[in-house]
């Protein structure tokens, strides 16, 4: 890359101003077909400066934040071990951005994010991980099961609450027919287990997702029919009248509802 473009562009990507963020990436954009995985790579770390955009202060910027996942994903899968890298970046705007960005690169993604989840014992990277994982629209997806799983057992609470999410995401894109049994039972059972945890928010999750598992076709006819006296216990449609008293669960209960 010649030295006046990438002043060009690093001055642009300093500005707080839309047009010039978007004539920033968009010389990224016409650049990278022209460079090697060296230059690739440089510019890699000039788009992903725009992952700490907050579009809660700057809700004008959000399209520049978007455009910048869509460019990054854009690069291919040589740039999923950077991604990976910047994980670590300590804040959390970035790391929901890395994580839409490794999620949207699909099936490729899925080996690398779980052998990071293996190696690491960091629950706030592990839930990044999983938060990844679940963006994953492939059938393929079913080889982070187990990880989810064990994840949604954990004593971290926000560990927990991402993998019960993840859970109903990776219901989404494994057919019935490729789930194994166990598999499919260990997460109706993982499920209900959280149905009674202490925290509203893990307890809704798990609501959730288990409607997504009955909407796609992952449940039996018994197991239907437990879960519908369940959510019926929860929102008070029954004779006992003892509800849950966290109004996000009644509102997920009642959206699985419509599932059974």
């Amino acid at each position: 890359m010649e030295e006046h473009l990438r002043r060009s562009i690093e001055t642009l990507l300093a500005s707080q101003q839309p047009e010039d963020l978007h004539r920033a990436l968009d010389l990224i954009k016409k650049e990278i077909s022209k460079v090697g995985t060296d230059e690739a790579g440089r510019l890699f770390e000039m788009v992903s400066t725009l992952f700490y955009i907050d579009p809660l202060d700057r809700p004008d910027l959000a399209p520049l934040l978007n455009e910048a996942i869509a460019l990054v994903v854009g690069f291919g899968k040589w740039v999923i071990p950077a991604l990976l890298t910047q994980l670590d970046a300590g804040d959390l705007k970035a790391q929901i951005a890395i994580a839409n960005a490794l999620g949207r690169l699909g099936a490729d993604a899925i080996p690398p994010l779980v052998a990071e989840y293996q190696s690491s014992s960091d629950p706030g990277r592990r839930q990044f991980v999983l938060y990844a994982l679940g963006k994953i629209k492939s059938p393929k997806i079913v080889q982070a099961a187990a990880y989810a799983l064990q994840a949604a057992e954990a004593q971290d609470r926000e560990l927990r609450d991402t993998a019960t999410r993840a859970i109903g995401k990776f219901a989404e894109s494994i057919p019935p027919a490729a789930l194994p049994e166990d598999t499919r039972r260990r997460f109706v059972q993982t499920l209900q287990k959280n149905l009674a945890d202490q925290n509203p928010s893990i307890r809704a999750k798990a609501i959730r997702s288990l409607g997504k598992l009955a909407k796609f076709g992952h449940l039996t006819a018994p197991e239907r029919t437990t879960l519908r006296e369940t959510f019926e216990h929860i929102v008070g449609k029954d004779e006992r009248f003892e509800w849950d008293r966290a109004y996000l669960v009644r509102k997920e209960a009642i959206e699985a509802l419509t599932y059974l």
